[in-house]
């Protein structure tokens, strides 16, 4: 393994000394990790530019990353297994997924504080690792992040063209060349006439040129408008919600894949390491990994390239969950990689979305995600966790669909792919409220609020089980083809039409992206189009909410219709166009009325028409809850939450 130490700058005990059920209390330790990699091992050699990498006089490479670990103070107190947490864009995601933590809000050079949750984790007694494993998430105090060398070719410096997508929330004059404020990769010549600004009004169009001179490589600020290679300026305006593409020559390429061999080594020495400074103490049997979204694709990134065995051939992940990442992967190995990219319409690495090899869309490739896991023989146990959002994105049916969305596919026997019904990207916001305060998003509806961390906590349960005691997992549950689940959202338009809220004018459908032959290194910019994908959605119930995946109480006993799509209010723009088209998918709540005659152009029944009283309806959630638990989609441990929950919502919804 690679790791050479971890230089520990901060121990510090959390929550102030909280006790967790009979694991006791936690600690945090924050550090540097240092790596030592040797380019000449074969497992090394998939990293993209490896030959780039500037090395030290023993032949290595030398790099370092932001590491955090939360462990038992009482490490004989912990239940011997990792639950590694790949940080999305430098956050901390898994304390929100299983804790029911709150997310702290963003503001400029300052990242928010760890909020603990329920301590579920804790209770557990997780070792709970974070790693720095992206060079250009924002550098700001407590963002976790990679420090790479430079890529170099004969000691310069390598340029290269770089692909780039941005959707302002609002009428702009000058947008910087990142995504969410991570570091931009710099223009070559802000005098390139090569460079090409397009825009688009949805994601499957063909792109639009806007001239040269109507556009420039510059700041204003606030005195001047100055030449600046992280920025482009347009006198025009940059319009609200319009997506805007760009492609240019960059400079300052670093190691990206560097980040999936720190992940697999950081991971291996805390599982198998004796060294007496391993933090871990050696006392760990079992290590499951978990990323959302951005970080879900970069673990099927790491499952396809699988870098999930060490040095040695050892088992790196017993059990790995990537969640609300859809079909889709990143830019973690590519040269001039931009790990915040998040859409089909932007990057290359769309194919093979499906785990077992199937014919992508314009044929004359054969593959499969989890192809390299199976030829190796891994033992390893996956998980494909999405919500209704991502098959709305319109990515997610592919992993279980062929290419053209016209049959199912099996999953492998060590894999399991769900869908939680109803359910938007990330947790449902409660009070409902149109606006997520994080970004400033806002729909044209509540946005969705089913809390789904309940289902997470059993799923986890499910794979730890699975794995550490080889009790199987309840079987796939998702939209299906054969059963007539699984249909074209188009389909939805009549049913939709009965519920007072809008339907997108407009479903799009990922394509194939030519960008050259490697996908790597990137030859092609802009991209050509080519193919539409099949993408389906699941089919839904009269109310509008899904049929298919697992249903939280809130969707089996309903208050409202709760959709996984949302449309972007007219005061960000583009109000045609579905939420997280670019970013997160968000979705709706529409309540139903309270009483028959309420209101007569609404057709769904009234809550006073399902339900004699709170107390019935408290009883089927009770009822149904219970059932969950049986089929091992729920704890006990969140039944008394789940009728807290239900309780508020009847209050709020009956008001």
């Amino acid at each position: 393994m690679s790791l050479s130490f971890i230089e520990i700058k901060e121990e510090k005990v959390i929550e102030n000394g909280k006790i967790f059920g009979n694991t006791g209390q936690y600690k945090e330790v924050i550090g540097l990790a240092k790596f030592t990699l040797d380019p000449n091992l074969d497992l090394n050699k998939k990293i993209t530019d490896i030959e780039n990498i500037p090395i030290n006089s023993d032949g290595k490479i030398e790099f370092s990353a932001d590491v955090h670990i939360m462990l038992p103070v009482d490490i004989n107190k912990s239940n011997k297994k990792i639950i590694y947490d790949v940080n999305n864009r430098g956050n901390k995601v898994m304390l929100s997924q299983f804790n029911s933590a709150s997310r702290g809000i963003m503001v400029p050079g300052v990242a928010p504080e760890d909020d603990i949750g329920n301590g579920f984790l804790m209770e557990e007694g997780y070792t709970l690792v974070w790693l720095g494993w992206s060079n250009d998430a924002p550098p700001i105090e407590g963002k976790l992040r990679l420090y790479s060398p430079e890529l170099n070719q004969n000691g310069h410096p390598i340029s290269g063209k770089i692909y780039s997508q941005f959707q302002p929330l609002k009428d702009v004059n000058q947008i910087m060349l990142s995504d969410r404020m991570h570091v931009p990769f710099p223009a070559y010549n802000t005098n390139d006439k090569e460079a090409i600004l397009s825009f688009k009004k949805y994601p499957d169009d063909d792109p639009v040129e806007i001239p040269r001179e109507n556009w420039r490589f510059a700041l204003n600020d606030g005195n001047e408008l100055l030449e600046n290679p992280n920025f482009i300026y347009m006198e025009e305006g940059f319009k609200a919600g319009i997506m805007y593409q760009i492609s240019y020559e960059a400079y300052g390429a670093k190691a990206t894949g560097l980040g999936l061999a720190a992940t697999r080594d950081l991971i291996s020495y805390l599982k198998y390491s004796d060294d007496q400074n391993n933090p871990t103490g050696s006392k760990i049997d079992y290590a499951y990994a978990f990323g959302v979204s951005q970080s879900g694709r970069f673990l099927r990134q790491f499952i396809y390239l699988d870098f999930n065995y060490d040095d040695l051939e050892r088992e790196v992940f017993d059990g790995i969950i990537p969640h609300v990442a859809g079909g889709m992967r990143g830019e973690f190995n590519q040269r001039f990689g931009q790990a915040s990219k998040d859409l089909p319409s932007v990057i290359a690495q769309l194919y093979p979305s499906s785990s077992i090899p199937t014919d992508d869309i314009e044929k004359g490739t054969k593959d499969g995600l989890m192809e390299k896991f199976r030829k190796r023989n891994s033992n390893a146990k996956i998980f494909f966790v999405n919500t209704g959002a991502e098959y709305w994105r319109g990515d997610a049916s592919l992993i279980h669909t062929t290419a053209d969305g016209s049959n199912d596919l099996e999953a492998p026997p060590n894999s399991r792919v769900f869908h939680l019904s109803s359910c938007m990207h990330g947790p449902g916001i409660w009070p409902p409220t149109d606006t997520q305060l994080a970004d400033g998003m806002k729909g044209q509806n509540y946005l969705n609020s089913i809390d789904y961390t309940p289902l997470m906590r059993a799923l986890l349960v499910n794979l730890d089980n699975w794995v550490s005691k080889n009790i199987e997992p309840p079987e796939s549950q998702h939209p299906k083809v054969s059963d007539g689940t699984a249909v074209n959202p188009n389909l939805l338009r009549e049913k939709y039409s009965k519920i007072p809220m809008k339907f997108p004018e407009h479903f799009s459908f990922p394509r194939k992206m030519d960008f050259g032959s490697d996908e790597d290194v990137i030859e092609s910019l802009p991209p050509n189009h080519g193919k539409f994908y099949g993408s389906l959605v699941s089919d839904v119930d009269e109310d509008g909410n899904e049929i298919a995946g697992i249903k939280h109480p809130d969707v089996a006993i309903p208050l409202a219709t709760s959709t996984p799509w949302n449309l972007r209010h007219s005061d960000v723009g583009a109000p045609y166009q579905i939420i997280g088209l670019t970013g997160g998918p968000r979705g709706s709540t529409v309540p139903f009325k309270k009483k028959k005659n309420d209101d007569k152009n609404d057709v769904r029944p009234s809550i006073q028409e399902r339900y004699s009283s709170k107390e019935e309806y408290l009883k089927l959630i009770s009822d149904y809850s219970i059932k969950m638990i049986k089929d091992r989609f729920l704890l006990e441990y969140d039944l008394e939450n789940i009728l807290e929950r239900s309780a508020s919502r009847w209050n709020y919804f009956t008001k």
